[in-house]
């Protein structure tokens, strides 16, 4: 990791006050530089395959809004994905973790991503902006998920899509536990809520389910 993100990473943790035992009033665990080597590591890729993804998504020249971007993880890649014509919306609801990302931005000197530091129950989004919404685990976080889904409904131009990757409630290697994730189901149950359906479902995620969704 960049001698420079440390540097961020020991300030931030540093500054980090005890909610609970182990995870931050955001759910995220409050070990922030372990959670962070995690999030960022190399070995990631190997299951998550952000270049599969991306390519999936078909995204080039596309305004895409990134749902709980954390440290960058993906946003570094949509940038370069959307190419030159197209620019990146990522949200933040963790003051800690989005100075983390600006600090990742200015060093790849990256220039097409907005850093939007959010409400949990409200992403700041612009009405008819977004070709595309990415969440990759980040929806298990949210309490009021039809809600929060129609907030970002009106945020898509027509024929706009809202992308959804998120853990199994199973058992697997990574992620978070069980009792924290969000079964593809009980998703697809909040989106029937907020006026969405299924419109493509992609299976080469070993550990993920990988949904694409549009407006009814």
């Amino acid at each position: 990791m960049p001698p420079r993100v440390c540097r961020t990473i020991k300030r931030a943790m540093s500054d980090a006050h005890r909610h609970d035992a182990a995870r931050d009033q955001h759910g995220n665990p409050k070990d922030l530089k372990a959670y962070l080597e995690r999030l960022l590591s190399p070995d990631r890729d190997e299951w998550q395959k952000p270049d599969e993804v991306l390519e999936a998504l078909k995204i080039k020249g596309r305004m895409v809004a990134e749902i709980g971007a954390g440290p960058g993880y993906f946003t570094l890649r949509l940038a370069e994905a959307v190419g030159p014509k197209g620019s990146v919306l990522a949200v933040e609801v963790e003051p800690k973790l989005l100075g983390i990302l600006r600090d990742r931005l200015d060093e790849n000197e990256v220039g097409n991503v907005t850093p939007i530091l959010a409400l949990a129950e409200d992403p700041f989004l612009p009405r008819a902006s977004c070709d595309v919404i990415l969440a990759v685990n980040s929806f298990h976080h949210f309490h009021e998920l039809p809600a929060y889904l129609r907030r970002l409904k009106s945020a898509l131009k027509r024929h706009g899509r809202i992308v959804n990757v998120d853990f199994h409630d199973r058992e697997t290697p990574v992620g978070p536990p069980v009792d924290h994730r969000l079964s593809r189901s009980a998703f697809l149950a909040a989106a029937r809520k907020a006026g969405l359906h299924l419109a493509r479902e992609h299976d080469f995620l070993p550990y993920q389910y990988f949904l694409e969704l549009t407006v009814r």
